[in-house]
C-alpha cells in the first residue's frame, strides 16, 4: 500500500514546484556552496524536463508514463546538487527518491519508467556539470607546502574583519569555531592601521573582506613575514575561492590542522612606487570603468552602475592607450596581467589551477576600431593565444614604457595613476596562507 506522504510529494513536484521550493530554501543560507549547488540544481532540472518534453512528442515504447518525468526531475535536483554540494545531496535525496517511487499524473509507473527517469535525470545532471564544472573540479593544487603553526583554537590568530563587507555573520561563525582567535571589526578606512597594530602582536594575521581588503592584509604579512590566513567577505573573494576557502569551515579546518601552502604574488612598480597584486593588473580601460563604477554605484547600485559605467567608459570617440610593451609600441585597449594562468573551464568563467606557477598570465586586447567588439571577442575566446584583436602569453616579467601620465591602473580592484616606466612582475612563493588541504 502506497504511504499517503507519497501522492502529496508527487503533486508537490508537479511543474518542478517543490524544487524550485528547495532551491530557495538551500540558497537562503548564503552560502557561496549552497547557492552554487541550488542553481546545479535547477539547471539541471531544466534539461531534465526539456529532455522529456521532447521525448514525450514521440511514441512512448513501454508505458504511457515512460520516462518517468517525476523521477527524472527527482534525479537531476538532487544529483546536480550533490556534485556541488554532497552535505546537501544528502539532504535532498531522501526526497527525491519518494517523489521518484510515488505515483505520476498519468497513473501508476512501472519499474522501468522510474529507472528510465532517474537515468535520465542523472545523465542530465552530469551533462550540465560538462558544460559548467564544479568547482571541486578546479581545486589548486595542495603545494608547495609551508610550515605553518596548528592553533586549536584559534589563539595567536588576530583577525581583521572590513565591517562594510558584510562581515558580521561570518565573525560570528569564526568565534564560535576558534573562540580564542582574537577579532577585530573596523571601518574601511581603519583597515591598514589596524592590520599593522595586528601585526605586531600575532602569529597568525587574519582578513575577512572583499580582494581589496585582502590584498592591503597580504602587503602587512609579507612586510612582517607572518603566515596569512583569509576569510572572504566582501563582494568579490576570487583570492579566498581559488585558494579553496569558501566559508568559515574551510579556514578553521586549516587553522587547526596547520595546514598551509606558499603562493607567488604579482607586484607592480612605477618610479618611486610600487604594490602587490593576488588576483590581477590591468590597464586601458578596465580600471577607468572600475573608477567609473564606483563613482556611481553609492547612488544607483553595483549592477546599474556598472552598466552606466561600461557604456561611459566604451564610447565610439574614445582613443586607445599608447605604451611600449616589451620594446614595441602598440595601441591597447586593455592589458591584463594575472598573477597565475587563468583557464577557462568550459562556458565556465576562467579560474586559476595553480597559484604558485611562476607565470603572469597576459591578455592584451589591440587598439582599433570598436573597442566594445574586440573585448568581448577577447572574452569570449578565453585561452586562444592570436588573433587580429587580441593575444595572450605567459611571463614572468613585462615591462611598459612611455606610458602617459595619468593612466590609470586597477590591482584587486583597487585604482591608482601611473606614468612613464611600468614593470610588472612575480614575486615566486612569497605568500604564506592558510588552506584546507585534502587528503591524498
Amino acid at each position: 500500500m502506497t504511504p499517503p506522504v507519497l501522492p502529496r510529494l508527487s503533486r508537490g513536484a508537479n511543474h518542478g514546484a517543490l524544487w524550485f521550493a528547495a532551491a530557495a530554501a538551500i540558497a537562503a543560507t548564503r552560502t557561496p556552496r549552497a547557492r552554487r549547488a541550488a542553481t546545479r540544481g535547477l539547471a539541471s532540472l531544466g534539461l531534465a524536463s526539456g529532455t522529456v518534453s521532447a521525448l514525450g512528442l514521440k511514441r512512448r515504447p513501454v508505458s504511457p508514463a515512460f520516462p518517468s518525468g517525476h523521477a527524472a526531475s527527482a534525479a537531476a535536483f538532487a544529483t546536480g546538487v550533490a556534485l556541488e554540494s554532497p552535505a546537501w545531496g544528502a539532504v535532498v535525496a531522501p526526497v527525491a527518491a519518494s517523489v521518484a517511487l510515488a505515483h505520476g499524473d498519468r497513473g501508476p509507473h512501472v519499474p522501468s519508467d522510474v529507472l528510465a527517469g532517474a537515468a535520465l535525470g542523472v545523465g542530465a545532471a552530469f551533462a550540465v556539470r560538462a558544460v559548467v564544472p564544479t568547482r571541486g573540479q578546479v581545486a589548486p593544487p595542495a603545494r608547495p607546502r609551508a610550515e605553518v603553526p596548528a592553533l586549536a583554537d584559534g589563539e595567536g590568530l588576530v583577525l581583521v574583519a572590513n565591517t562594510a563587507a558584510g562581515s558580521a555573520e561570518r565573525v560570528r561563525a569564526l568565534r564560535d569555531a576558534l573562540p580564542r582567535a582574537e577579532v577585530v571589526e573596523c571601518e574601511p578606512g581603519d583597515v591598514p592601521a589596524e592590520l599593522e597594530k595586528a601585526a605586531a602582536r600575532a602569529r597568525v594575521l587574519g582578513v575577512c573582506g572583499g580582494d581589496g581588503t585582502v590584498n592591503s592584509a597580504a602587503r602587512v604579512a609579507l612586510r612582517a613575514r607572518l603566515p596569512l590566513a583569509v576569510l572572504p567577505g566582501g563582494t568579490l573573494n576570487h583570492f579566498a575561492y581559488d585558494l579553496g576557502i569558501e566559508d568559515v569551515r574551510d579556514l578553521a579546518r586549516a587553522v587547526r590542522a596547520g595546514d598551509a601552502v606558499r603562493v607567488d604574488v604579482g607586484r607592480y612598480s612605477c618610479g618611486g612606487e610600487h604594490g602587490v597584486f593576488l588576483n590581477t593588473c590591468s590597464v586601458g580601460v578596465y580600471p577607468e570603468l572600475v573608477r567609473e563604477r564606483e563613482r556611481w554605484s553609492h547612488r544607483i547600485g553595483g549592477w546599474p552602475a556598472g552598466v552606466l559605467a561600461a557604456l561611459r567608459v566604451l564610447r565610439a570617440d574614445r582613443h586607445p592607450l599608447e605604451a611600449e610593451v616589451q620594446g614595441r609600441t602598440h595601441p591597447l585597449w586593455l592589458l591584463f596581467a594575472g598573477n597565475g594562468t587563468y583557464h577557462r573551464m568550459g562556458l565556465a568563467p576562467g579560474r586559476r589551477k595553480d597559484l604558485a606557477d611562476g607565470q603572469l598570465d597576459v591578455r592584451v586586447v589591440h587598439g582599433g576600431r570598436r573597442p566594445a567588439v574586440r573585448l568581448l571577442a577577447a572574452a569570449l575566446a578565453g585561452p586562444l593565444t592570436r588573433s587580429p584583436a587580441h593575444a595572450a602569453v605567459q611571463v614572468g616579467r613585462l615591462r611598459l614604457d612611455h606610458v602617459a601620465p595619468g593612466t590609470l591602473l586597477a590591482y584587486d580592484g583597487e585604482v591608482t595613476e601611473v606614468e612613464g616606466r611600468v614593470i610588472l612582475e612575480k614575486l615566486p612563493e612569497a605568500l604564506t596562507v592558510y588552506r584546507p588541504i585534502p587528503a591524498d
